[in-house]
């Protein structure tokens, strides 16, 4: 059939659908006797079989087109702007070709994965779910949205879509990895590292299966096969900076002469690739800084930090002025006023206790101290309240960050309902019976006034560290994900010195809320800290949180080994060796450094 020909017959059939679809169906089988790799013929069958109430042939046309799809010249150069990560005239074609045909599953499944890239994750979902709708058999648009799910912190919901995946492609790593880390997420460890075992033992030189496998047992706390899968890893590719990087975020191991010589020879092969080994050299360059600084050779290990954050600070740009404007918006929202006028509302829950403040400020020691504890039970960083509260804004006011306008607004009703939906959210990872748990994602100290309002009756503790201790311990750490202000010594200081204002503001207008914990003040008398932590959560005290370090519980931050060590001094002034490079923090900082650990003037 000549070009033009299968164009007339597809218009003809187009035309067939309104009012007569068992022709069109006749003609769109005709075509495909003479084409069957014409994906528009296929889409032609579903759209009559549906008409005809035929659904489960639908699904199969569906599918079918999906298979042709491979033919399309349209799709094909939407495929390539998408490898290429031409991600606006990928968007451009598939929007195109879904205003011809808004069934066309493989157009839906490519657009969802324009969404993901740029962190539309909410298009994403909608966009697979229709992809389903249409094609249930469609096993990489059930995959995708596995993968949705996990980058919107849904692991349940991840994990239990990965099941389905799996009984049509179990022999998928990609997908058999994922499901072990969405499991990791939600306290299914023991079923985790089956599942690792089982992969590692299939495909032995996956160097990365190995490394997700060492990252579940170090939460795990068997350290020591930890670092045997990292080594194990390493082994099948020694030029995977990451795997260098989870070795040096150990803490406790130290390189020696032979790895930093290896990891030179890693980086140094990555330099000429350009961005395509960006993330392995600023890995490298992490690790490096960990090794001079065991080595105690300092100037070098500087360099490789700085090189590390430079690299990630330019695939992130922070905005400083952003975190800045938003704290300035919570202080001028949040009056006594404002708190007085909501009193009563919210949820009267007071299971959680939030423990906030910087990262690397002390928090997963406090937590693991309290889980010793046998009415509160320690879970992880969970991601809902600020889910929740950027949810929100986006709901509200069309933009997340504009939560706190949002919220001012929100009837007090719904207060209560944003509090049992955290509680509702958050259920998962409860695994005892404990009446009390706790959730320690440190930023969450953005969001103190979106937790005093939806959850009253909720415990929060600040967890406050030295700063120049805590900022230089943030700016040698690379995180997984976001933490984004950690990047450059100007930026962390900034964001410590918003967290100290915003929580000074806090102190003034909701007195005695927050419990404050001083780091180096845990260090010096730790019984004493302790008791006043539990006196404050209304909990007596217990001989067990003194022996926190011998929990077995799971502990997923990068001070999970540190904290199965007693109590030391170890991290007190780390930053000292490095002052000389220092200035650009201390500069941020302002008057934060001076008043520490008390609130400065300025902010008084």
């Amino acid at each position: 059939m000549a070009t033009v020909t299968l164009d007339q017959a597809l218009a003809n059939a187009r035309q067939l659908l309104n009012g007569q679809p068992a022709a069109a169906l006749e003609q769109a089988r005709a075509i495909l006797d003479a084409v069957p790799t014409s994906a528009a013929a296929h889409r032609l069958s579903a759209h009559a079989l549906r008409a005809l109430n035929r659904e489960e042939e639908a699904q199969a046309a569906s599918l079918a087109a999906v298979s042709a799809a491979v033919h399309d010249e349209a799709m094909i150069a939407a495929a390539l702007a998408l490898a290429e990560n031409r991600l606006s005239d990928a968007e451009a074609a598939l929007r195109g070709r879904l205003r011809e045909d808004a069934t066309d599953v493989a157009a839906i499944r490519m657009l969802a994965e324009v969404a993901g890239r740029i962190g539309r994750y909410d298009d994403a979902e909608r966009l697979l779910s229709r992809a389903l709708e249409l094609a249930p058999g469609f096993g990489a648009a059930r995959a995708n949205l596995a993968t949705v799910y996990y980058k919107q912190n849904r692991f349940a919901e991840a994990a239990g879509m990965l099941d389905a995946v799996l009984g049509e492609e179990p022999e998928n790593p990609a997908h058999a990895n994922l499901r072990a880390a969405a499991l990791g997420r939600i306290g299914g460890y023991d079923e985790a590292l089956a599942l690792y075992e089982e992969l590692t033992r299939r495909f032995p030189d996956h160097a990365k299966l190995w490394m997700s496998h060492g990252h579940m047992l170090k939460t795990v706390g068997q350290q020591d096969d930890s670092i045997a899968a990292y080594r194990r890893g390493l082994a099948a590719d020694p030029g995977l900076g990451e795997i260098w990087w989870s070795l040096a975020n150990l803490k406790t191991i130290r390189f020696d002469a032979d790895d930093r010589k290896a990891m030179e020879a890693a980086l140094a092969a990555a330099e000429p690739e350009g961005d395509a080994r960006a993330d392995d050299r600023l890995h490298l360059h992490f690790a490096l800084g960990k090794a001079y600084d065991d080595a105690r050779e300092h100037d070098p290990a500087f360099g490789h930090y700085a090189a590390g954050n430079a690299i990630r600070s330019g695939q992130l740009g922070y905005r400083a002025a952003e975190t800045g404007a938003m704290v300035d918006a919570i202080i001028a929202a949040c009056t006594p006023e404002f708190f007085a006028s909501r009193a009563g509302a919210g949820d009267p829950a007071a299971d959680p206790v939030f423990i906030l403040g910087m990262p690397r400020a002390g928090s997963t020691l406090i937590e693991q101290i309290l889980s010793c504890h046998s009415a509160i039970e320690g879970t992880m960083e969970l991601p809902d309240i600020p889910a929740l509260a950027l949810g929100l804004g986006r709901e509200a006011k069309g933009d997340g960050r504009r939560w706190i306008e949002a919220l001012a607004e929100v009837p007090h009703d719904r207060l209560a309902g944003l509090g049992a939906a955290f509680l509702q959210r958050t259920a998962v990872q409860r695994k005892t019976g404990k009446p009390f748990f706790i959730d320690k994602l440190p930023n969450n100290w953005l969001y103190t006034a979106f937790i005093r309002l939806i959850l009253p009756r909720a415990k929060i503790i600040d967890a406050r560290r030295h700063p120049l201790d805590c900022c230089f311990s943030n700016f040698r750490q690379h995180y997984a994900k976001g933490q984004a202000f950690s990047y450059g010594l100007a930026d962390v200081g900034g964001y410590y010195r918003d967290y100290v204002r915003l929580m000074a503001h806090i102190d003034a207008v909701q007195p005695g809320r927050v419990h404050r914990v001083i780091h180096e003040a845990l260090l010096d008398d730790p019984e004493a800290e302790v008791r006043a932590m539990l006196g404050y959560l209304g909990q007596p005290f217990e001989e067990a949180c003194m022996a926190f370090h011998a929990n077995a519980r799971a502990v997923r931050t990068a001070s999970s080994e540190q904290v199965r060590r007693p109590i030391n001094r170890d991290g007190v002034g780390q930053w000292q060796p490095y002052e000389k490079w220092l200035d650009p923090l201390k500069q941020a900082l302002g008057p934060v450094l001076p008043a520490y650990p008390g609130v400065p003037a300025a902010f008084g």
